[in-house]
């Protein structure tokens, strides 16, 4: 079981997308914390060390992936927790997937994408990181 904190950064008010995966994630029996609307890159990370997360999944659909997410990596790493795994999901362009690996981001789910497929995903992070 992992701790994971799922996050919607910034201004984007739609939270349907988040709520399901972390219903799916918690139905696949980890722990999981929903941040909520509006939540900034520093208030998600905060979340993540005081919840000792595993990961953070962040929701992003306004757009700002390539602002948002290096900003997280950053601040986790300022904070000396750059080993908690960071995921998310939303409209990325598929040119901008291979920028944020890059980053560390270890996976981009976007619209269309299945629970199953994201919680498999979880289940094979969690295996590799308990090698």
């Amino acid at each position: 079981m992992l701790r994971i904190v799922v996050a919607k950064p910034g201004l984007d008010g739609h939270d349907r997308g988040a709520k399901v995966v972390a219903r799916a994630l918690r139905d696949a029996g980890h722990e999981v914390v929903y941040t909520g609307l509006h939540q900034t890159p520093e208030q998600i990370v905060e979340t993540a060390i005081q919840e000792d997360a595993d990961l953070v999944g962040l929701s992003v659909l306004s757009g700002a992936h390539m602002t948002l997410f290096p900003r997280l990596i950053e601040l986790l790493a300022q904070r000396g927790a750059a080993d908690i795994g960071v995921f998310g999901g939303g409209i990325v362009p598929e040119e901008d997937f291979a920028a944020l690996r890059d980053l560390g981001v270890a996976m981009i789910f976007t619209p269309g994408a299945t629970t199953t497929e994201i919680t498999d995903w979880v289940a094979q992070y969690e295996s590799r990181s308990t090698t």
